[in-house]
């Protein structure tokens, strides 16, 4: 009787902890995940506005859709202070369609640099019209000099 006593305590005992270094180990590739696709978030396309002496509109409180056009004659759309994204001019009639249905009110702008295509402007503002936009402004900066 002694000896299966003995036998008994000799056993070990189950360890009730979590192993964490498989959670250590997701969370690291998650780390470097992050990190890799963080910079790539923000893209996005100078546009050197040409300047003009007209005065500021009120946007009464709602951001602007603004579609730009680069030098390169792509487009590019910026949903009321989302990001800006590369987009299809077909695509660009689409979504402005379907969002001009929802907000008509929201103030669209077209922005682009000062030597871009005239041509591909006045596409983009045509696209525009197509897709039930009921006003269309061009942007720009006001002189350099302030005057």
């Amino acid at each position: 009787m002694s000896t299966s006593f003995s036998r008994r305590h000799k056993r070990k005992k189950l360890k009730s902890e979590i192993n964490v270094v498989p959670y250590i180990d997701v969370m690291l590739v998650l780390l470097i995940i992050f990190m890799v696709t963080a910079p790539l978030l923000n893209l996005g396309v100078d546009v050197d506005l040409p300047e003009s002496r007209a005065k500021a509109i009120d946007a009464k409180n709602k951001d602007p859709v603004i579609v730009s056009v680069d030098a390169d004659g792509g487009y590019w759309l910026q949903l009321q202070g989302a990001r800006n994204e590369a987009i299809a001019p077909e695509a660009l009639q689409a979504k402005m369609r379907a969002f001009s249905s929802a907000n008509p009110n929201v103030p669209v702008f077209v922005a682009a640099p000062g030597q871009a295509n005239y041509q591909r402007v006045m596409d983009a503002m045509v696209l525009l019209q197509q897709s039930g936009v009921p006003r269309v402004g061009l942007m720009s900066q006001p002189p350099a000099n302030g005057r």
